[in-house]
């Protein structure tokens, strides 16, 4: 089967539609990489990657832990506290937070995911304290980044890179794990769907699809890709689940398919898809006109409508590679910065995510505007005639208070945001808290960055920020900048 760039109709059982996809790349396994071109100076880091029997990439870092070779290795902290943690987490990813029941029997569930699959804790007595209540032990489990978790069915979808249990991007295999989470304490396999794409996985229209992208291209994919698209799961059936043949968000580096690493769907439903070559936009259901095609058509999961978006200004970024992405826009608006003087929806908050030589050279947060690119722009960009998002700002942790000077992992990563603070992950230099109201001038307020810091994904929830770290495990933290 050789994927087309039209979006196919026609739906087919996970495991037929991807058996081409076994025999995978070989050579070098990008997770989430540089430029094609940057040098790969962290030999150390490659070392103990092909040590472990590991890939290695430019993102790298997701197969090291934090550099405790010196006892004396500072740490910082400010604005926050840290009043609790979950050690036993370690190799934590991703977070996930879901209720149950109500009144007085309402509870409160945090889901971890990692390296050791999925652990379920009760965080409703005490929520600096969280209680494990039930587990799936999977040992050896990669990648999990972002997990998706639907809050109506206690469904969870853990993504599985080619790479897990020892695998490769030449022998390992793709897929996704749908598990039934309505009750915590016994948490069940469902079924597992082999996808051509594994990296990551989320929910679009209301979990009834899945958009799973990455990582590095297979070998039977065409020559002229320089990654995995989406590829899209009907799971409105979980025990049934139904890959479409044809890929989206094609064609999305300048005409080129790449790497698209991870989907956001922001407060009115837009898919927002980031990768290499920028972050792009898209309709999953209702009646849009269509910039690309000039017309008004149904949007859905499996043949999106064009929204708005395209490539980041390479001249402020240390690469093209985008990694994640926010909008405030409708219910969330005055999440980030002021509407009534950026607009609704009018930014894009993201994550450049790479590791070039030289801590100042790693990945930036990036505030790019949307103005401009609502016509099909991004989707007609050439490398002749190059479409980019105009930057209004971006923010690297070099050289910041609080930050290890000594330290290699200097790439941003994932984030949330909350009544115009933005709390983001920067692996080994911690977790920092920025000021984003003006997005022009996004300011450092608070950061917490233990000596064993590996920083990957911080969650607000409640009157706390969780954050999973792959070293350390949880930490729950609670800001006193406010």
């Amino acid at each position: 089967m050789s994927p087309r760039t039209s979006h196919g109709r026609r739906a087919v059982h996970g495991a037929g539609a991807v058996a081409a996809s076994l025999a995978l790349l070989a050579g070098t396994a990008w997770a989430c990489p540089p430029e094609p071109g940057y040098p790969q100076t962290k030999a150390a880091d490659a070392a103990q990657g092909q040590a472990e029997g590991r890939d290695q990439g430019g993102h790298s870092v997701h197969y090291r832990k934090a550099d405790t070779r010196s006892a004396a290795r500072s740490e910082a902290i400010k604005g926050v506290r840290r009043v609790g943690g979950v050690p036993d987490a370690k190799g934590a990813i991703s977070l996930m937070f879901g209720d149950y029941g109500h009144g007085r029997h309402k509870r409160s569930i945090m889901f971890a995911t990692g390296e050791f699959g999925l652990k379920a804790y009760d965080i409703t007595a005490d929520p600096k304290s969280p209680k494990l209540v039930g587990e799936l032990n999977m040992p050896g489990m990669w990648e999990t980044e972002d997990t998706d978790f639907d809050p109506k069915r206690k469904i969870v979808y853990l993504s599985r890179d080619p790479r897990a249990f020892g695998g490769n991007t030449a022998t390992g295999e793709s897929g996704v794990y749908i598990v039934d989470a309505s009750k915590p304490e016994r948490l069940r396999q469902i079924t597992y769907v082999k996808v051509p794409a594994g990296h990551t996985t989320t929910c679009v229209n209301d979990c009834r699809y899945l958009w799973t992208g990455g990582p590095a291209k297979a070998s039977w994919m065409p020559a002229d890709w320089g990654g995995r698209p989406v590829w899209v799961t009907d799971v409105r059936n979980p025990a049934k689940p139904k890959v479409y043949q044809n890929p989206v968000d094609t064609g999305r580096n300048d005409g080129k398919t790449d790497y698209t690493h991870d989907i956001q769907v922001d407060s009115n439903g837009v898919a927002w898809a980031s990768g290499r070559g920028g972050v792009r936009g898209y309709y999953t259901q209702g009646l849009h006109f269509d910039p690309v095609k000039k017309r008004f058509r149904k949007a859905t999961a499996y043949d999106p409508v064009p929204y708005a978006g395209g490539g980041i200004d390479e001249a402020t970024t240390n690469s093209s590679f985008m990694h994640n992405s926010y909008r405030a826009v409708g219910r969330t608006r005055n999440q980030a910065a002021d509407p009534r003087k950026w607009g609704d929806g009018q930014l894009l908050f993201v994550t450049e995510e790479t590791f070039n030589d030289g801590c100042a050279n790693d990945g930036l947060l990036v505030i790019a505007s949307l103005k401009g690119s609502y016509r099909g722009e991004g989707w007609r960009s050439t490398p002749d005639k190059k479409f980019r998002l105009r930057t209004v700002a971006t923010w690297g942790v070099a050289g910041q208070e609080g930050s290890d000077p000594t330290s290699l992992d200097c790439s941003a990563h994932y984030f949330d945001v909350r009544d115009g603070v933005l709390v983001q992950s920067f692996y080994s230099q911690g977790t920092r808290f920025l000021d984003v109201r003006d997005p022009s001038n996004p300011r450092q307020i608070a950061y917490y960055r233990p000596a064993d810091a590996s920083s990957w994904q911080p969650y607000w929830h409640g009157e706390y920020v969780y954050v999973a770290d792959n070293t350390r495990g949880i930490d729950v933290l609670k800001p006193t900048f406010r």
